[in-house]
């Protein structure tokens, strides 16, 4: 008999990568929950923004912290330079700040998957720049306003001088901030997060024309010698000293087109210092034209003129500034006296063509101290005023505004159709009289105009007022040669004369009717200035003037003159 063989189960070995699959995968699960044990939240360890660490945190206890740390610095106003000059900007008006969760959003992890958790073992999250808010119209608006306080304007070097010292200027570069080449530094400074770095923002430069070499070449050359000791003039004769404290007062050095200081000296200003005025002042007189007279029909002459003499400013200029750079002795010089020869001499009248009596013209007046005072002050303006062919003669410019200080009281004249007081009051009773003195001359009225209403003591329709300002007598000599004018006056009269050659055998005055007759009104006035008047009536009148040469009538020019009512005023 066969042996019986007893079935034995058989055992059957785990393949070997079987095993090592189930110990990876029990390894890897492992490694997952260890990662999220050691590695916690989503921000890879090791992370820090601007030194704050947020490794292992999650997004919300990043922002937190963040906002806490990154907070304050993001409010700290940055340093910056301009030119020489510092300020700070304030991060909020330059539209700047920290944007903390996009930060957070780039520190983070994508996600919690095993592979991003199982790479955090691997790796570590490491410095992050913050993310910046940045507003760029607000950085140019708040860089604008900085540039108003820091940009500093160019000055050129300088000489000046006060009381007789010599005073210099230092130059100085300027500077303007380059707005828009300055956001992109704007924006870097508060990035970097530096409070102690000053940021300079870059600027457009001018630089001095006049620089600090060319200021004390000037002073070394000029401005100390100028001010070193006076100056000594002599002017016919008369010698004075001007010392330093004067000559700087109207003294400059002005650049000229190359940067380099010249000296100027007010001329005009330093002839009317009283130091200079009284001396030249005493050596000046005044030309005086030969004195005409009406003679029958002859102009004669009554008084030889007589020379004058004058220092011009320029004159003075030329001698004073070259000895400013001299010392000792070398500081003296003449100054040039100007002779003024007179217009109307006794040789000259008959060149002129002053040889005969043209016209003359009086008025007579009621006496009155104002109108003896204004009248005698304007006959002494007008008499002995020269018109050449072609010139016109004005009286307000020859006599001046009717003032206080030009000699002038407070007298009675005509305003708003009624008398009143005023400085020059009597004044027309002279403009009266050269009207008639030019209208029997036959030279041609330019500008004139007659009292608002009639004033008896004068030819109707033939008479004139003036009113500084408003209105002129003028005339313009069309006789062909020369005029002189003579006027003179006595408390009661005043008479002129226009001496010359006549262009006409004889001028006449035809006076029409009056038409547009008017009759005036009663007024009471309680004014405390209230100057009575009479009545009388208003009208129309038209005088012609009548040429006439070799006893024929050569043309008739006519003058219409309206006068209003004068009404009586009586004073209550």
């Amino acid at each position: 008999m066969r042996p019986r063989i007893s079935s034995v189960p058989r055992i059957t070995s785990l393949p070997p990568l079987a095993l090592a699959g189930g110990a990876l995968v029990v390894g890897v699960g492992g490694l997952y929950l260890a990662g999220l044990l050691l590695t916690g939240g989503e921000i890879d360890s090791g992370t820090t923004v601007r030194g704050v660490e947020i490794g292992g945190l999650s997004r919300a206890e990043a922002v937190r912290k963040l906002e806490r740390r990154l907070g304050p610095a993001g409010a700290r106003e940055l340093p910056v330079r301009v030119g020489d000059r510092t300020s700070t900007v304030d991060p909020q008006r330059a539209g700047l700040s920290f944007d903390v969760r996009e930060t957070v959003d780039r520190a983070a992890r994508t996600g919690n998957d095993p592979l991003s958790v199982f790479e955090g073992f691997f790796r570590s999250g490491g410095a992050i720049e913050p993310v910046v808010r940045f507003d760029e119209d607000k950085a140019r608006a708040a860089l604008g306003q900085l540039a108003k306080g820091l940009d500093q304007k160019v000055r050129d070097g300088a000489v000046a001088f006060d009381d007789g010292r010599v005073k210099e200027v230092a130059p100085r570069t300027g500077y303007a901030l380059d707005v828009d080449a300055a956001v992109p530094p704007l924006r870097a400074s508060f990035l970097r997060g530096d409070a102690d770095a000053v940021t300079a923002l870059p600027t457009r430069e001018t630089r001095p024309k006049v620089t600090a070499g060319e200021v004390r070449r000037a002073v070394r050359t000029f401005a100390e010698p100028a001010m070193s000791a006076p100056v000594t003039l002599t002017a016919a004769g008369r010698r004075f000293t001007v010392g330093p404290e004067v000559l700087g007062e109207h003294l400059t050095m002005r650049p000229d087109g190359s940067g380099r200081l010249r000296p100027e000296l007010d001329a005009k200003g330093l002839r009317a210092a009283p130091a200079v005025a009284g001396p030249l002042n005493d050596v000046t007189t005044t030309a005086e034209n030969a004195t005409l007279r009406p003679d029958g029909d002859k102009a004669v002459v009554a008084e030889d003129a007589t020379p004058g003499q004058e220092v011009t400013d320029k004159a003075l200029g030329k001698a004073v500034l070259p000895l400013l750079t001299r010392s000792g002795a070398g500081r003296s010089g003449a100054v040039e006296v100007r002779r003024i020869q007179p217009e109307v001499t006794r040789e000259n009248t008959a060149e002129l063509g002053l040889t005969e009596t043209m016209s003359s013209f009086t008025v007579h007046f009621e006496p009155a101290e104002y109108r003896t005072k204004n009248i005698g002050r304007a006959v002494e303006l007008i008499n002995g005023s020269l018109v050449r062919p072609d010139e016109t003669w004005s009286f307000n410019r020859t006599v001046g505004e009717r003032t206080e200080e030009n000699g002038f009281v407070e007298g009675i004249i005509i305003l708003d159709d009624k008398f009143t007081k005023a400085s020059g009051g009597g004044v027309s009773a002279v403009a009266t009289t050269v009207y008639n003195a030019l209208f029997f001359a036959g030279v041609k009225p330019v500008e004139h105009g007659a009292h608002s209403f009639y004033i008896e003591r004068y030819p109707e329709g033939r008479e004139a007022t003036v009113a500084w300002g408003s209105l002129d007598l003028r005339f313009t000599n069309d006789s062909g040669k020369a005029i002189y004018i003579q006027a003179e006056s006595t408390d009661t009269s005043v008479t002129v004369s226009f001496l010359g050659t006549r262009k006409y055998d004889e001028i006449k005055s035809v006076k029409g009717p009056r038409t547009e007759v008017k009759k005036p009104e009663k007024k009471v006035s309680d004014d405390k200035e209230c100057v009575p008047q009479t009545p009388l009536e208003g009208f129309d009148v038209t005088v012609e003037r009548v040429f006439y040469n070799d006893g024929r009538e050569v043309k008739r020019e006519p003058f219409r003159t309206h006068y209003t009512p004068r009404d009586e005023i009586v004073c209550e």
